[in-house]
């Protein structure tokens, strides 16, 4: 495998990419040239939303190729063309084969959400004092137990849920809207939640979310968002604040009397838009924070 660089300012990233792309890259990366340096700069955006911009002010763009001949040949194309003015060819350099595999696998170890409760992936040893634990790997799905969103969520039901079989079920009837990976869904089930309900508009998430049930030995309903139905005890919903807002009616009406409803995907900046939007119906406080994130929650 090779790959060819090249250095491009923010306005010509989008079209180069594109060509990059046209010309059978196999892949295409694009960072900040001044990364780790005075003039690196940040750019925010909100998960699952399009980027602020393209690129930085001096990008690195990089693209992998099967072959040598074929990074030489994309080179070649791209300087000729009009868009590619002010670019500029860093090189062709071949990529050391590796171990992609075992690579990938170390970027992610075991996350504690509670000192007793982790999240491990299949390839890692559970830690001896994991009392209860998710076995998860990552997947299409969104929710690995890595993002401060989902530790939130974690960290509310097992402070909610039971800790012992003597407890019962105290989350009830469980709604996990959104479900992604299911990681919500299965966690209420470890700490004793027995009807659940695992809904997504993603077909994928649906299907992920079934394997790791059967992985993690959770029983489960998992389906299309028109599988929701009746009133939950606990309502689970780590989206976006966007969507959230939509949902303010739909996912209120399914929280039973003394039910909970519990938000994640907002940042703190947020919280008084949702607080808002959810008015008419439960009054939202924040309950936990984390890197930027709130966790939002609210009792009928």
């Amino acid at each position: 495998m090779f790959e060819l660089s090249l250095m491009c300012p923010e306005d010509r990233i989008e079209p180069v990419s594109d060509a990059l792309d046209a010309l059978d890259a196999l892949s295409v990366s694009v960072e900040d040239a001044d990364a780790q340096t005075d003039a690196e700069q940040a750019l925010f955006g909100e998960p699952g939303m399009p980027p602020p911009k393209d690129g930085w002010q001096r990008s690195r763009v990089v693209a992998l190729f099967p072959s040598e001949v074929a990074a030489r040949e994309a080179q070649q194309l791209l300087a000729v063309q009009d868009f590619f003015a002010g670019c500029q060819v860093l090189g062709v350099a071949a990529v050391p084969d590796q171990d992609w595999v075992r690579l990938t696998q170390s970027q992610f170890a075991p996350v504690d959400i509670t000192p007793d409760f982790w999240i491990v992936p299949t390839w890692h040893e559970l830690p001896a004092q994991a009392v209860r634990s998710i076995r998860l790997d990552p997947g299409l799905a969104f929710g690995t137990g890595t993002h401060p969103t989902t530790r939130m969520c974690l960290r509310w039901i097992a402070g909610h849920g039971a800790t012992d079989v003597a407890q019962g079920n105290p989350l009830g009837r469980v709604l996990d809207y959104g479900c992604g990976s299911g990681i919500l869904a299965i966690g209420a089930a470890k700490f004793g939640a027995t009807e659940i309900d695992a809904v997504d508009i993603d077909p994928a998430a649906v299907e992920s979310t079934v394997q790791n049930a059967q992985a993690n030995d959770v029983q489960l309903n998992a389906g299309l968002p028109d599988k929701a139905s009746g009133e939950y005890q606990t309502v689970l919903a780590n989206i976006l604040a966007t969507p959230l807002r939509v949902l303010a009616p739909l996912l209120c009406a399914y929280v039973a009397a003394g039910g909970h409803l519990v938000l994640a995907g907002i940042l703190e900046r947020q919280a008084d838009e949702l607080k808002e939007a959810y008015a008419p119906w439960l009054q939202l406080q924040v309950a936990d924070a984390e890197d930027g994130w709130i966790l939002m929650t609210a009792t009928r």
